[in-house]
This record gives structure tokens, sequence and C-alpha cells, in this order.
């Protein structure tokens, strides 16, 4: 057995959840000037990378109340960042939709986060960020996972 294999036989789901966790709190709140509550962009960055979506949908993916997503797509819808649309496969239903200034707004979030992170790669050793490299398709499998089990309780 080679060290890094006797390493990643070492680490404990435990300890990849909390590395993950410390992780995410600090990603999320990149750029550190919120304007928007952080269930408000997640609902942006939703729209924006799975597309068009119904509000029980949304409301089920942050974990809220339907009418809570609802009265969230109101003020969205207000502020120009969502427009609801017709369901073409059943129109009593509405799709959300993301505008071009809510798309704005996560991409201009997403370069904030991209500056940032860049600043702070250039802290780590090149074997450091070789390793994250490396794990970036590990990673990505265990979304794919994820979003595979969701689509079959779903079903």
């Amino acid at each position: 057995m080679t060290a890094p294999q006797a390493r990643a036989a070492e680490v404990s789901v435990a300890e990849l959840t909390s590395a993950l966790e410390e992780f995410t709190r600090m990603f999320i709140r990149l750029p550190r000037v919120q304007q928007l509550s952080f269930t408000t962009l997640s609902v942006l960055h939703t729209l924006a990378g799975r597309g068009p979506q119904r509000l029980t949908v949304l409301a089920a993916g942050e974990q809220v109340t339907q009418p809570a997503m609802t009265q969230m797509v109101t003020k969205l819808q207000r502020d120009g960042l969502v427009e609801r649309r017709p369901d073409p496969s059943d129109s009593r239903a509405v799709l959300v939709h993301i505008t071009a200034a809510g798309a704005a707004i996560v991409e201009g979030r997403r370069a904030d986060r991209i500056a940032h992170l860049t600043e702070l790669v250039g802290h780590l050793t090149p074997a450091e960020w070789a390793a994250i490299v490396a794990a970036l398709p590990a990673l990505g499998r265990l979304v794919d996972v994820d979003r595979q089990h969701e689509q079959e309780k779903g079903s």
C-alpha cells in the first residue's frame, strides 16, 4: 500500500464532512459583502445552473415551505431578478426563470469568488494544489451520486 493509499484509508467520512463544512462556511461567505440572504442567493444559483424551476422544486431544494418560497420569489420578481412564466407542460403551474439581472449577480459573485480563491491558492504549495485538483473528479462524482439519489426519491 502506498503512502497516499494508507492516508486515504485513515481518513473517515466524519473528517471529510468536517473539512467540507469548514470550506463551505468560508466559500458561501464570499464575497464578503452580502446584499441578499443566503437562501435568496442559493435560489438564484439554482436557477442559473439548472434552468427554470417550479416553486415546489425550489422550496424542496432550499428546505423551506412553499409559502416562504412564494414570498421570496415575489420579492425577487419585484427586484427584477426572476420572472414567472407559464409551465408549457402544465397550464396550471408556473416556472421561475432567472433574468439577466439575476444572472449578473450570480456571475459577479462567481468572479469575486474566483478572485478570492486565486489569492488563497497562492499560499498553497504546488503539492497541496495538485491534491485539490486530483480530488475534483471524485467530488464531482459525489455530487452526481447525490443528484441521482434525489431523482430516484422523487420518482
